[in-house]
């Protein structure tokens, strides 16, 4: 093979290669693009599908109530597992502790709110702060007992119980979160704000 010969055949050989990395290079790109789309368009079903959770306070039966009922979407058909908490007014497990005050366990114990799960009913923890996991089909509604929340012990006497009315009964609003998990979707945490005053039936949609 001659000197021109050899040169041709490195040519082409440098042309097949570059041409065989642009054409890995667009198929690079093109399966990016696929993925970037797929995974919009799963986000986009995800956020469709959304559970319709509404929740309310009521003392329609003579005592506190917090009713939980799924509204849909109808696709779903039903809620296979929902988590159910009663959550503070704000994050306090950051607070300083001070010298004689209160700990943070104790701040964890005490649910900052009007109101908490009665305990040990209708599936709450001894605290109230949480209900066993439970499932509800489209349609369907949950009732959970309430009472009054708890003064912690740094809320002494009458002036303390006075306090703490003033601070997180009379006017409250009641924190809930709930997790959702349906069978081959990712899990829905949404959180809704009860009004609680007089204690009236007032659906809020959580999101």
């Amino acid at each position: 093979m001659g000197i021109a010969d050899t040169s041709i055949a490195a040519a082409a050989a440098v042309f097949s290669g570059v041409a065989a990395f642009g054409a890995w290079k667009t198929a690079n790109e093109a399966n990016r693009t696929a993925t970037s789309v797929a995974q919009i368009e799963r986000d986009r079903w995800h956020t469709e599908m959304t559970p319709n959770v509404v929740l309310a306070v009521t003392n329609e039966r003579g005592r506190p109530e917090l009713l939980v009922r799924f509204d849909g979407p109808a696709p779903l058909g039903a809620i296979d597992v929902l988590e159910l908490s009663i959550r503070d007014d704000r994050d306090r497990s950051n607070d300083q502790t001070l010298a004689g005050g209160a700990t943070r366990e104790e701040r964890a114990r005490t649910i900052w709110g009007p109101f908490r799960l009665s305990p040990h009913i209708d599936g709450a923890d001894e605290l109230g702060r949480s209900a066993k996991a439970f499932s509800l089909t489209h349609g369907e509604q949950r009732r959970f007992a309430l009472e009054s929340s708890r003064p912690p012990r740094w809320y002494e006497g009458v002036d303390g119980a006075r306090r703490w009315e003033s601070d997180f009964q009379s006017h409250a609003l009641l924190r809930v979160w709930v997790v959702c998990y349906v069978e081959g979707h990712k899990p829905w945490k949404l959180t809704a704000d009860l009004v609680t005053n007089g204690v009236t039936t007032e659906w809020v949609r959580a999101h």
